[in-house]
């Protein structure tokens, strides 16, 4: 009896706070998601990065040893200082030289990448007046950007989601849901090729050192604002057309995550997935329990109210006024 018992609320226990159980599953799961992550990047990578080490040993020492007027201390101080100024986007390489990080069409290309978040970090200002430039920049860019993003995709939806579906719906008499479905999907493809596929392949063609997995990578880098600035285009030397290949990739950047958030949005509006986020969200108070809640407190005050007599009511009714009895006919028996 007293398993039983305990079975029964440890149960309503649990239904009446499914929101908050979801919620704890769902932060496990995430961390779990991290720590997968995390074990698949080490045991990938790894291999490869302790390889790397071993082959830039052996090429310093092999330097150091058809220069033996160099020290090694000269030598660590002199690439200190290289890889110094190459986090800065500058480098002592001759290929390199004829590049600028900060001609106009490069600074508008960085300040895109500010202003979106993407930030690669293949350029960073040097100058403290161009670090305190930066951060105000950003505290006020940003904002305005969500703000600009938001009215540009709530205006695109209406035309590219909202209206297609309304009107498979009422044309055909289709289920909206299930329309729904199948115009996320298809906008999702589009966005795919648009976005991610030829341009790849556009990138793949113009940049030498690119094949397709890594022009699509930098795509998907990108657009999804990860930004890891390992593969920067227009940095190849000589560089055909560097300022308009540079301005066409801010544009490229800009649509592509306007139409990034499209898709989102779409696929957010799912009447499935509108469900699945109330699983681990707070449950909000109805406005019919707020009504009820309203008139019991109102109905409790009025009551109150009419029990309590004020001192000058007592004053001025001090007696209980009694109705006269009569007969039906006028004529009061007991006169008589």
């Amino acid at each position: 009896m007293l398993q039983s018992l305990t079975s029964n609320s440890c149960v309503r226990l649990i239904q009446s706070n499914k929101s908050a159980w979801y919620f704890l599953f769902l932060v496990l799961g995430y961390i779990l998601y991290l720590i997968f992550g995390a074990v698949v990047f080490s045991s990938v990578e790894l291999p490869y990065e302790d390889l790397l080490r071993q082959e830039l040993r052996t090429i310093k020492r092999q330097f150091l040893q058809d220069n033996e007027c160099l020290s090694e201390e000269r030598l660590e101080e002199f690439l200190a200082k290289a890889l110094e100024a190459s986090n800065y986007g500058v480098s002592i390489l001759n290929n390199a030289s004829a590049n600028w990080n900060w001609d106009f069409t490069s600074a508008l290309f960085f300040a895109s990448t500010v202003l979106s978040t993407t930030g690669y970090g293949h350029t960073a200002p040097l100058s403290d007046g161009g670090k305190a430039f930066c951060i105000i920049y950003s505290v006020i860019g940003i904002p305005f950007t969500l703000l600009f993003l938001t009215a540009v995709v709530q205006r695109i939806m209406v035309f590219s989601t909202r209206r297609p579906i309304m009107y498979v719906h009422t044309r055909w008499g289709l289920s909206k849901p299930m329309v729904a479905i199948v115009h996320a999907c298809l906008l999702a493809s589009v966005a795919v090729s648009c976005f991610f596929l030829i341009p790849a392949a556009i990138f793949s063609a113009l940049e030498e050192d690119w094949n397709f997995l890594e022009s699509f990578y930098f795509c998907f880098i990108s657009l999804s604002t990860i930004g890891l600035g390992d593969y920067v285009p227009g940095e190849a030397f000589n560089q055909k057309f560097r300022e308009l290949y540079k301005l066409g990739i801010t544009v490229y950047l800009l649509l592509g995550l306007i139409a990034m958030l499209v898709v989102l949005e779409t696929f957010c509006e799912l009447q499935q997935l509108k469900q699945l986020r109330k699983m681990f969200y707070l449950k909000k108070e109805k406005p019919q329990d707020r009504l009820a809640i309203l008139e019991q407190d109102h109905l409790t005050f009025t009551a109150m109210t009419d029990h309590v007599v004020t001192p000058q009511e007592e004053k001025t009714e001090p007696f209980v006024d009694v109705p006269v009895l009569t007969s039906p006919g006028g004529d009061d028996p007991m006169i008589r």
